[in-house]
Order: structure tokens, then sequence, then C-alpha cells
């Protein structure tokens, strides 16, 4: 089984590589085309603003790339990020396109009309997740604490792909986002502890079930 982080400049890539290793499995971290196509499974990270984050992937070439990869039925974790980067469309410092993997948008908390603008942005520390369905992504994990950093939620426009949400300034945003082997979470599982671990191996099993 092979497994690739995407390295476009953005993310905590050793954090991930660490909490893969935890789990019994080595990651490769790679911006070559050829072996993210080569991948059973990408993992795409990321810290930092949307279009910044889509402009690294285009100048790689990654972008095509991954959505080709996607089509062939390779797995996608995407984490923070990551997982914003799978949409259709960002509010971040103007309007991106995204991947387009998973239809929906990126919003601001602001642009809630429900959210308490006395709760700080960004939304940063441990928050329970709320699991919305089973998945096994999400198998033994009921309600655990996840360690999230971030400003904008996606919001997915079909609400089976929904697997999980999180609460916060009165706002309940999706936290677990899924289409078939296409998969996102807000939060960062590489820094939360046991139950983000718990998810990583699943995905792993995921994987290792369809192969």
């Amino acid at each position: 089984m092979k497994l690739v982080v995407v390295d476009y400049g953005l993310g905590n890539l050793y954090n991930l590589g660490n909490a893969f290793a935890r789990c019994g499995r080595t990651v490769e971290v790679s911006h070559d085309p050829a072996v993210l196509r080569a991948a059973d499974a990408l993992i795409l990270p990321g810290v930092g603003a949307f279009g910044d984050g889509k402009r690294r992937l285009e100048a790689l070439g990654l972008d095509a790339v991954i959505r080709s990869a996607a089509e062939a039925g390779a797995a996608i974790l995407g984490i923070c990020l990551g997982m914003q980067l799978l949409m259709d469309t960002s509010e971040e410092f103007g309007l991106h396109q995204g991947l387009g993997l998973i239809a929906g948008e990126v919003l601001h908390f602001h642009s809630h009309p429900a959210f308490d603008r006395s709760a700080k942005v960004p939304h940063m520390g441990w928050n329970d997740i709320l699991p919305q369905r089973e998945h096994p992504l999400l198998r033994g994990l009921a309600a655990p604490d996840m360690y999230f950093v971030h400003s904008y939620y996606a919001r997915a426009a079909d609400a089976s792909q929904v697997l999980a949400t999180a609460r916060y300034g009165g706002v309940e945003f999706c936290s677990v986002v899924g289409r078939g082997r296409i998969l996102g979470c807000q939060f960062h599982p590489e820094k939360s502890s046991a139950s983000g671990l718990r998810l990583i191996e699943n995905f792993i099993g995921m994987i290792e079930d369809s192969l």
C-alpha cells in the first residue's frame, strides 16, 4: 500500500508523517506527479489561505493530478485547508475555485447569521466532533476531542456527505466530509492525540480493505 502526502509547501508534514508512523505505516512526501499517480491514497494537508494553497497546487500541476487520482479511485484525505480545497469555492480573501471534488463552499464564520461575534476567530483548540452517520472513518469514535485551527468552514451542498459536525460560536459546521473515497476533516488528526490516531488508523483500514 502506497500512501503519499502531497507536498505543495503548506502544512506540517513532519507531524503528519509521525502520526502515520505511529499507526504502523510509512508515508512518502512528494510533489512529483508520477509519485502521486502511483499512490493508493493521497493525504492533502494544509495550513494557510485557500487562494495561496490553490495557486501552489496549480503551479506544480498537482490540482489536475489530484483530480485524476480521485477519478481513478485513489483514496484522498484532506486535512484542514486540504479539506477546504476539496470543495468548489472559497470566499477567503476573494472568490477562489477549489478542486471541485466535493460540492460545496468555504465560508468565514462571520458569514453565518447565527454566529456569536463574541466568540474568537480563528476557532482554535480542542472541540468535540459529533458523528452524523455511521462511516468506517469514524469507527470507534464517539464525540471525541479533536484539535482545530481555522477561521473558515466548509458547507457541503449534499447534507448526506456531512459525516460529522462540530459546534462553535453557536454554529454547527461540517467537521468531517465524505463522498465515496474522497474524505476530509477540518481538524488536525495528527495533533489530536488518541482520537486523531484512531481516525488515521480507520483511514488506513479503509484503504487496506479495498485493495
